[in-house]
């Protein structure tokens, strides 16, 4: 074979062999992307939660992916994940690694602030993550998890309007009706309160110590760990200080509630007892002489004749004046109801004061159709405490009066029988009302926000209707009670069931000089006669 042939062949094999390792350069030279535009897409989709973008920028299936990813949330209680990306540093051949700092912000502690790095890798031309736990947090390896350690402050004190403890048992039934008591939280409360909670925490159940519970308990010390399988704390990577809780102080006032304990606590029937200031709407006193059912905040009773304050203030407001002459007949019939006064009394011709004075069902109602009608009657029912949101810092029923539907329900209604309910906590904000002028909403804890706002009454309107007040307790229904000097009030005797011969809820309401009071009797019979006594007690003990 000639030489010269030799050589072509040769340099053609050449030739191609440098064509190889060419076409080897121009893969490598040629991968897509580069590793900062895969940790940048791949930080960016954790922040947002899109494990879907996430996993689509993996070099291979990672068993434990989606678990890894809820740990902080399931375990910590993260709400939110910021995470920055750092320096992207080569890490040998066609690998590399992508420093990051995340931010979690943690359900009730705040801000945990850790940094980590993610491991990359070329495969199939293109920049992708070679995933494993560590990427979640340094120190998780999926034998290992994340973990919060709490210690709680000691709890804050519930107080009264003195700065006393009202909370450690020894204030009263009625008084721990409102104070409720300390349970173990089960995993429903776990779910409600947040993740410084677990199973097991103490926290309060009922009354104020479940209303303020956060506020009572405070900010537990919290530590987030690393720990194993059983649970074992291995190490503490984060420490964050708790606070303390802060004590609510209410408005009850340790004398005015001792005085309404003694004058109800011998009555032979079901009895509550409510106390407000006129001028700020505190509640001074919360007694019931029964445990269970708080009556006093939650009973929904009629109102019976206590509630012809409400109408007669209407009236007064409509130019009716107390010396106004009126018939208080025996029987008397609006829009076909029957109506007569208690023990079938009639006074004949009488001023209007007297007629309130002697609660004389058969003015009211006639003179309520006459001049107030449906719309008029709930406007001055919602002036003085009905169909108003109560805010008092535990569950308590408002009053209820429904817009009257015909003549026959607005005669009803006008001395607070019909649809009309009431507690004697809405009853007492009635009288102080009258006392101060501006109906304020009531409440327990003065710190408290309302949902309502105070309105004030007619000022020609709460002079007479003052006048009128006194004249029941000087001549009246509530004559012969023993109520001190300076009462005003109004009895009621509220008609209950069904059937020919009905039992009655005895009420009185009143006020004397900054304190206004109601007080309910069940099936107690005469407002006059059994309220208004335990009113006067209550009164007396004040000193």
């Amino acid at each position: 074979m000639p030489r010269g042939r030799i050589i072509v062949i040769a340099s053609t094999a050449t030739v191609l062999a440098v064509g190889a390792a060419a076409g080897g350069a121009y893969y490598v030279l040629h991968t897509r992307g580069s590793a900062t535009e895969t940790a940048s897409h791949f930080t960016a989709a954790w922040a947002r939660g899109d494990l879907a973008a996430m996993k689509a920028d993996l070099a291979s299936p990672a068993p434990g992916f989606d678990t890894a990813y809820a740990e902080p949330a399931a375990r910590l209680g993260a709400q939110k994940t910021a995470v920055r990306l750092g320096e992207v540093t080569p890490a040998g051949d066609d690998r590399a690694k992508a420093a990051y700092t995340a931010t979690l912000s943690l359900r009730d502690i705040g801000e945990w602030t850790y940094t980590g790095s993610i491991d990359l890798v070329v495969k199939d031309h293109h920049w992708k993550v070679a995933w494993t736990p560590a990427a979640v947090h340094p120190a998780m390896t999926g034998s290992t998890h994340l973990a919060l350690k709490t210690s709680w402050p000691q709890r804050a004190a519930l107080e009264d309007a003195r700065g006393g403890r009202i909370d450690t048992g020894d204030a009263g039934g009625s008084v721990q009706q409102l104070v409720g008591y300390l349970d173990k939280a089960t995993a429903k409360d776990v779910a409600k309160l947040g993740s410084p909670y677990k199973p097991g925490d103490a926290i309060g159940r009922g009354g104020l110590q479940e209303t303020f519970q956060e506020r009572l308990a405070g900010v537990p010390t919290t530590e987030i760990t690393v720990v194993d399988g059983s649970k074992k704390a291995l190490k503490t990577l984060k420490t964050i200080e708790g606070s303390p809780g802060e004590a609510v102080r209410t408005s009850l006032d340790p004398g005015v509630q001792k005085a309404a304990v003694e004058a109800v606590r011998d009555l032979p029937k079901p009895a509550s007892l409510v106390a407000v200031r006129p001028s700020t709407g505190e509640i001074l006193a919360v007694v019931n002489n029964r445990g269970g059912f708080n009556r006093a905040l939650d009973g929904r009773y009629p109102p019976g004749s206590t509630f012809k304050t409400v109408t007669a203030a209407g009236l007064l407001a409509e130019g009716l004046t107390p010396g106004q002459k009126v018939s208080c007949p025996e029987k008397a019939n609006v829009g076909g109801l029957p109506i007569r006064n208690s023990d079938h009394e009639s006074f004949g011709s009488l001023t209007f004061l007297d007629s309130y004075a002697h609660s004389c069902n058969t003015t009211f109602a006639p003179l309520a159709a006459q001049h107030l009608g449906g719309g008029k009657l709930y406007e001055i029912a919602s002036m003085m405490g009905f169909n108003q949101p109560l805010t008092i810092g535990v569950p308590a029923a408002k009053g209820s009066m429904p817009k009257p539907t015909s003549e026959a329900d607005l005669a009803a209604e006008s001395f607070g029988q019909g649809r009309i309910t009431a507690s004697p906590l809405v009853m007492a904000t009635v009288a102080a009302s009258v006392a101060d002028g501006t109906w304020r909403p009531p409440t327990l804890v003065p710190s408290l926000t309302q949902k309502a706002q105070p309105r004030q009454l007619p000022a020609a309107v709460t002079e007479q209707l003052r006048t009128m007040m006194a004249a029941v307790v000087t001549k009246g229904t509530a004559k012969g009670a023993g109520l001190p000097k300076g009462t005003a009030g109004k009895t009621g005797t509220a008609e209950f069931g069904t059937g020919p011969k009905l039992d009655s809820h005895a009420w009185f309401i009143g006020f004397r000089g900054d304190v206004a009071f109601a007080v309910v009797v069940e099936a107690g019979g005469m407002g006059g006669k059994v309220a208004a006594p335990a009113a006067a007690a209550f009164l007396h003990g004040l000193g």
